[in-house]
């Protein structure tokens, strides 16, 4: 009986080390691309084409990074990235929480049936929608301004489907002592479910922001002003400009700028992300 423990034992460490082993070279990969990218921002223009290619590059040439800043507005277009993804962000999170609430513990008319019909929007492709987006931006005098960038990213089916699957599994009894403490459904909403779905709000906090910060095509046709681009537009803008060569090192130090905030709020809320993935997906 020992040994078939100890066997079973070296078994389920045997598969432990090769999960890991294949794990650790998926992460590699995935970190290839990045790496290379920083590489390449740190290189010349003649040493990123030498043959066989420098892992560590000698010498550094770090002046890609404040030469992109002069040949153009990389502080104008992060600021503008900024402002769209954290309020983007912050208003998805508020009505995506709100309405997610309501359909989980609210009982009205009709709720199911309304709420099938937001989940029918998710199949709908984003580009069917960019034309009529467009028109009622025009008709409101929104082009080139905030509002575009920003509204038309305020609401979303996937952020109410998650939430409500959240609220969901919350048990019935602190909604009942929130009454009894003479809490309404709003009160109950912001002192009670609101704090308690940190990991759901995180996790729909980080698709979102990597989401609008990676938006290339709404930005591009609501702006039409280069102190209202977006860095994905910006930097599409600058790589298209050049007319003989490319500076690759000038593209790769302005896409490793890019680059940061999204690493930056995936690690920030990594802790409550894979939480939030298995819990919001439960049934009732």
């Amino acid at each position: 009986m020992e040994n078939k423990k100890k066997m079973g034992i070296k078994r389920i460490n045997m598969v432990k080390l090769i999960a890991y082993c294949l794990l650790t070279v998926g992460a590699l990969s995935m970190l290839a691309p990045f790496a290379w990218m920083f590489i390449t921002s740190i290189m010349g223009q003649k040493q990123i084409f030498t043959y066989p290619p420098e892992v560590i590059p000698d010498p550094l040439y770090i002046k890609n990074y404040p030469e992109v800043m002069k040949a153009i507005p990389v502080v104008t277009y992060f600021f503008n990235s900024t402002v769209v993804a954290l309020l983007t962000t912050a208003g998805q999170l508020l009505i995506a929480s709100m309405a997610g609430y309501a359909f989980a513990r609210i009982n009205f008319k009709h709720r199911e049936a309304i709420f099938l019909l937001f989940l029918a929007t998710t199949m709908v492709p984003p580009q069917v929608n960019i034309v009529p987006l467009f028109f009622i931006m025009r008709e409101l005098h929104w082009i080139d301004t905030y509002q575009a960038l920003i509204i038309p990213g305020l609401f979303g089916g996937f952020g109410i489907f998650l939430m409500r699957q959240w609220f969901k599994t919350l048990p019935v009894g602190l909604e009942e002592a929130a009454k009894i403490d003479g809490c309404n459904p709003l009160q109950t909403y912001f002192r009670v479910a609101f704090p308690l779905a940190l990991p759901a709000l995180a996790t729909l906090g980080i698709f979102t922001f990597i989401l609008t910060w990676n938006s290339f095509m709404w930005p591009l046709i609501v702006t039409n002003s280069e102190s209202m681009r977006t860095l994905p537009v910006g930097l599409a803008i600058f790589k298209g400009s050049f007319r003989e060569t490319t500076e690759w090192g000038q593209l790769m130090a302005c896409a490793v700028i890019s680059v940061i905030p999204v690493i930056g709020v995936f690690l920030l809320g990594q802790k409550y992300f894979i939480k939030g993935i298995m819990l919001g997906g439960m049934k009732e």
